[in-house]
């Protein structure tokens, strides 16, 4: 089963990564795009409240890989045979049950994208009479019309949700919603509140709040604890606090003075992560809600900048080129939920010369940017691979020791700063006629 994203970003907790990027001129083998996929997007398990008025949603959805095809009548069927006893379901309008199963309809049948939804969202009760600790399953099968063969089928007996009835507290974060237009150098106010929606009291609760690099803490609390974080990763502000407050069903806890967020000169795209959880040890009956971010979009730019060097070499000598990236602000900027590179840097190598080192930052590739075969060394371009985040002043040199085979006056090699995703552009970037520059080797003296 292929996963899908539960949220739009990389939690902070989670090590944001970098790898398997896709590189500008790499193309997808011809198999691939005349095959195609049918997938059934569902939780692999979820706790239900015992005693609970509200139902629990389950959402499920299907999906396929290709967006060469264009695949419709999607048939979602569900089985609830597995919940007997222990939970019953309540059926959308495009779900038509007979006994224990349905069969829901799906019209159009997307490929996983931002704008991806699931279509099919049951609602689940449990059953009078069950206690906590009881469980059932329902599990999934699904067809669709398109495709390479003209039909599409899920993978049999691979999809299915676990449902555990359990009795606790349920506490959910509200508030925090999205700023956008924020004025760098200016303190945000941000609602934020936790209520238990579970069926027994929370005694005591923590929250963590863990700030990007743009934003700080202009409130503080005496239950927090506050430090910064940073490393290998993007610099952070975290919170750490710990309400003994007893919040029982029903109540709702805010902060005892609103929460201040301060944007810094650098600010630009921010988040802040924020996550409650009940004291002691006690598991929350449905962390799904226990989670939330604040999206803070301030008005910046960040101008990324390149430039190559000139060095000078008879044949048979080792010349050491650099290419130097640089945010000269006034933004900083991270791909805080991608973890996508910030930037590549396109090195094109010059006539005359052959690469005798490399940085392991940078891929060998062919002059079409494609997988250079013969090993890391003497390939006539590379691209080099930054950060997922960059300061406002961040100066990045990448060295390469270039062999003179032959002396061509005035040779020249682009240097380019590129986007992941190809055609994406840097819509940050305020010049970008400095996003180019060359290394010259034996350039021709002034006139």
């Amino acid at each position: 089963m292929r996963p899908v994203p539960v949220h739009p970003f990389v939690r902070f907790g989670a090590a944001v990564a970098t790898a398997g990027i896709l590189l500008a001129g790499l193309s997808a083998p011809a198999s691939a795009t005349e095959s195609d996929q049918l997938w059934i997007d569902a939780p692999y398990e979820k706790s239900l409240q015992t005693g609970a008025e509200a139902g629990t949603p389950v959402e499920v959805g299907l999906y396929h890989d290709n967006d060469n095809f264009t695949v419709t009548d999607g048939r979602l069927t569900v089985d609830t045979s597995g919940l007997a006893g222990v939970a019953e379901v309540t059926w959308p309008e495009n779900c038509a049950p007979s006994g224990t199963t349905a069969v829901c309809t799906v019209v159009q049948v997307p490929v996983i994208g931002s704008d991806y939804s699931p279509q099919v969202l049951l609602e689940v009760h449990a059953a009078d009479g069950a206690e906590a600790g009881a469980q059932g399953r329902i599990t999934y099968a699904a067809t669709a019309t398109g495709g390479p063969e003209g039909t599409l089928e899920a993978p049999l007996d691979s999809f299915g949700t676990t449902l555990t009835l359990a009795s606790g507290p349920d506490l959910v974060l509200a508030g925090l919603d999205p700023v956008e237009g924020a004025t760098p150098g200016t303190v945000h106010t941000a609602p934020l509140t936790v209520k238990n929606e579970g069926q027994e009291p929370a005694r005591g609760f923590t929250l963590g709040m863990m700030a990007s690099y743009g934003l700080g803490f202009d409130s503080r609390y005496d239950a927090c604890t506050y430090t910064q974080t940073g490393g290998e990763y993007a610099p952070m502000s975290r919170a750490e606090c710990a309400f003994d407050r007893v919040l029982l069903p029903g109540e709702t806890f805010t902060l005892p003075e609103p929460l201040r967020i301060a944007l810094g000169d650098h600010a630009f795209r921010e988040r802040m992560d924020v996550d409650v959880q009940p004291a002691g040890g006690v598991t929350d009956v449905n962390e799904e809600n226990n989670y939330r971010i604040l999206e803070v979009d301030a008005v910046n730019t960040a101008d990324f900048a390149v430039r190559g060097s000139r060095v000078s070499g008879a044949v048979g000598e080792t010349v050491k080129a650099a290419l130097t990236f640089r945010n000269k602000g006034p933004g900083w900027f991270g791909n805080l939920g991608s973890g996508d590179s910030v930037a590549l840097v396109d090195f094109t190598v010059p006539e005359g010369v052959t690469v005798t080192r490399a940085p392991a930052a940078c891929d060998p590739r062919t002059l079409d940017g494609g997988s250079y075969r013969p090993g890391r060394l003497g390939a006539p371009r590379y691209v080099c691979e930054m950060p997922y985040w960059v300061l406002e002043n961040t100066a990045r040199t990448f060295r390469f020791d270039l062999r003179v085979d032959a002396v061509v006056p005035d040779a020249k090699g682009q240097v380019a700063l590129r986007p992941v995703i190809t055609g994406a552009g840097f819509p940050h970037d305020p010049k970008p006629g400095n996003n180019t520059g060359w290394v010259t080797v034996n350039p021709a003296p002034a006139a």
